[in-house]
């Protein structure tokens, strides 16, 4: 990888490399920091993940570790394992209604609902799917709606709010305007933002107990092949909640095609 140093975990001063490496996680929760996304953790030894989490989390229980890892699925499961409190999946790469349900019930409905915590990001400084590319507004609505509900925890990299869908070059997933290179004013107000919608997505998932849940999965029968229906409830069943998304982001329409329903005790 060109942006990461290819340091050797396992060298002959292995004891004093780690517990260094150690000691930078523990000065930036000392400075309030809580939650640490780490990149490209794959490239770096299972063994290490596993000791220095280990003893981050008995000294600080609530920090979070974020693997950003867009790996094999063995390598993905392995870094959960050893310890990561959240993953990144392979959402963004799941768009059809048979892609989400077969991904979303491995993810919530085998073994790995028990160690893996996947971590939908809707895009990243890497990752502007071709979907959003050529979607437009809609499309950015609907995988808000999916991002928000199907998973207990989601991410937003920044420009999403405003649907910001420009290309380096066609076929390419990398963003034209991309802040690996540059920093970006961005006019958050400009026409067509999606600022509200976010808003009220997650003003409904702090409202509603069934949708911060992750095991809770559940989905519906549906004739229509763009039609993805699923529903979410809490195990006393006094919080229920039903989505359903068009997936089919319709070019040219100024409104996404999503609907929640929900009851409460």
């Amino acid at each position: 990888m060109k942006d990461i140093y290819p340091l050797n975990l396992n060298c002959e001063e292995k004891e004093a490399l780690w517990k260094e490496l150690e000691s930078v996680i523990l000065f930036w929760i000392d400075q309030g920091v809580r939650i640490f996304r780490i990149d490209n953790p794959h490239t770096k030894a299972l063994a290490f993940w596993e000791w220095m989490i280990g003893r981050v989390q008995e000294k600080h229980p609530g920090v979070i570790f974020l693997a950003e890892a867009f790996t094999r699925p063995k390598m993905m499961k392995s870094l959960a394992k050893a310890g990561f409190t959240q993953s990144y999946t392979y959402f963004t790469w799941r768009n059809n209604k048979q892609e989400l349900r077969q991904y979303l019930e491995e993810l919530t409905q085998t073994e790995m609902k028990d160690y893996f915590r996947g971590n939908f990001f809707v895009n990243t400084p890497d990752i502007l799917h071709e979907y959003l590319q050529k979607g437009g507004r809609p499309a950015f609505m609907i995988r808000l709606v999916l991002a928000a509900t199907l998973s207990s925890v989601y991410g937003i990299y920044s420009s999403f709010e405003i649907c910001e869908n420009r290309a380096k070059a066609p076929g390419s997933e990398e963003y034209l305007n991309s802040e690996k290179y540059e920093l970006k004013a961005w006019d958050w107000d400009r026409p067509g933002n999606i600022q509200e919608l976010i808003a009220r997505v997650n003003r409904i998932r702090r409202e509603n107990p069934a949708l911060q849940q992750y095991k809770n999965l559940e989905f519906y029968p549906s004739q229509n092949e763009s039609i993805l229906c699923y529903g979410k409830r809490t195990q006393d069943n006094s919080n229920v909640i039903v989505v359903v998304v068009n997936l089919d982001p319709l070019p040219g329409t100024k409104t996404g095609s999503a609907c929640l329903f929900g009851s409460s005790a």
